[in-house]
């Protein structure tokens, strides 16, 4: 099988178990594999069909509700957001992608690590909720980075695991929907990946749906531990090869 492949196949099958668990991270850990040698536009949208895929099945196999007060400011916020993204994914530079992708690993895994620790933020009420989704939606139509902020804005927020996991999940759900739909019409989509596309659904398919059945059953702290270590490790490495070449 040709290396492009084996990379797609098991940076599928690893981001669909973090996203079946968690019900975000799927554009993370995808990107720790796929950004070492993937085109970035081909990148971002293997990412957005993938992360659509688990957001599909995370949907009918671990239902908490809809959360619907604290969900429909980070959508309004999120739709502003996405053509944004849109527009700056044709743009961005194999080494700037890289670099942005470690610099986002490096810096967002560390603090998702010590969140739980970190001051509630009570402030903003609504239209912060409404700029986090905003931010989200951008990061979305960069690459399906949909529930990085969200995510750590949510925990910040003090909202408990099942209310968390509804807002993020759907928030995902709608923002990928859009992002996808957007990739589509604007042609960063193409025919050319669809092969690589096939590939993804069936690897990650499993492991998305046994992601689930574990986060049914047991916390997922011990496990969010290692997968944030992993790839603040990936992150660094990311960095340390792109960022001399840049500044060269």
């Amino acid at each position: 099988m040709d290396s492009l492949y084996v990379l797609v196949v098991v940076g599928a099958m690893t981001a669909g178990f973090v996203q079946g668990l968690s019900g975000f991270g799927f554009g993370m850990v995808a990107m720790s594999f796929w950004a070492w040698t993937v085109d970035p536009k081909l990148a971002a949208a293997m990412v957005v069909f993938g992360a659509l895929t688990g957001q599909l099945l995370a949907a009918f196999t671990v239902r908490r509700g809809f959360a619907v007060g604290h969900l429909l400011p980070f959508i309004a916020g999120g739709l502003l957001g996405i053509p944004l993204g849109v527009k700056l994914l044709p743009h961005l530079d194999p080494l700037v992608f890289k670099t942005f992708i470690g610099g986002l690993l490096a810096v967002w895994c560390p603090i998702m690590l010590f969140a739980t620790r970190l001051p509630r933020i009570a402030v903003g009420g609504k239209l912060a909720d409404g700029v986090v989704g905003a931010v989200g939606g951008i990061m979305g139509g960069i690459g399906g980075f949909t529930g990085v902020i969200p995510t750590l804005w949510c925990t910040l927020r003090g909202f408990d695991r099942d209310v968390q996991r509804a807002v993020i999940q759907n928030f995902n759900l709608s923002m990928l929907v859009v992002t996808m739909a957007s990739y589509v019409f604007t042609g960063v989509v193409t025919r050319d990946m669809l092969p690589l596309f096939g590939v993804i659904l069936p690897a990650m398919l499993v492991p998305t749906l046994w992601g689930t059945r574990v986060y049914v059953g047991i916390s997922d702290m011990a496990f969010r531990r290692i997968v944030l270590g992993l790839l603040t490790a990936s992150g660094v490495a990311l960095l340390a090869s792109a960022v001399p070449k840049l500044l060269a």
